[in-house]
């Protein structure tokens, strides 16, 4: 199974419309989002082309193509907007061997894991860092943000493919991070 993530797109259109376009060109079944869809909190500066309105527009065309969480500076007023929920802390995906713990990231993290059993994956967002690793014996995946990336990391998004999980600059200068996950 293929599968598209973006996290922290915080209202910005113009990252929006990228995350389509590779979401189109990926293959990918599912569009995971990881939180923080329509606004860009109290701590983040406005990102270029802020428009909460027009990317709440933009996803519910593909709707019945995305998997969401809710992050931190996700509302009640933001899921009026958008027609597909994204009220739940996290969410689980089931694959043959393993499971993804999808989640924002301000709940659950590497330093506070939810329950996972032996290579299970922890998919969160929410720092604004990218990240694909095995620590101790479950694996970490954060896709860092489309529209404000932090640490010096280009804007990005994630795959997994073929059993790899990998970080992607959306301007598609390449591969920022990957890991692979075995059963």
């Amino acid at each position: 199974m293929k599968l598209m993530f973006a996290s922290d797109i915080h209202g910005s259109l113009p990252a929006t419309e990228q995350v389509l376009a590779h979401f189109e060109r990926s293959g990918a079944k599912w569009l995971i989002l990881l939180g923080d869809i329509l606004n860009h909190g109290p701590r983040n500066a406005l990102p270029v082309g802020y428009n909460p309105g027009a990317v709440a527009e933009r996803f519910n065309s593909i709707a019945d193509r995305i998997i969401a969480v809710r992050g931190n500076c996700d509302s009640e007023v933001d899921q009026m907007l958008l027609h597909f929920p994204i009220t739940a802390p996290w969410q689980q995906i089931l694959m043959a061997d393993q499971r993804l713990f999808v989640t924002h990231g301000h709940l659950y993290n590497p330093d506070k894991l939810p329950p996972l059993a032996e290579n299970d994956v922890l998919v969160f967002g929410h720092t604004h860092l990218p990240l694909a690793e095995k620590q101790d014996t479950v694996y970490l995946f954060n896709p860092g943000s489309v529209s404000i990336p932090k640490g010096g990391f280009e804007a990005s998004y994630g795959m997994l493919n073929d059993g790899v999980l990998s970080v992607h600059a959306l301007n598609n200068t390449g591969v920022i991070a990957q890991v692979e996950i075995t059963p």
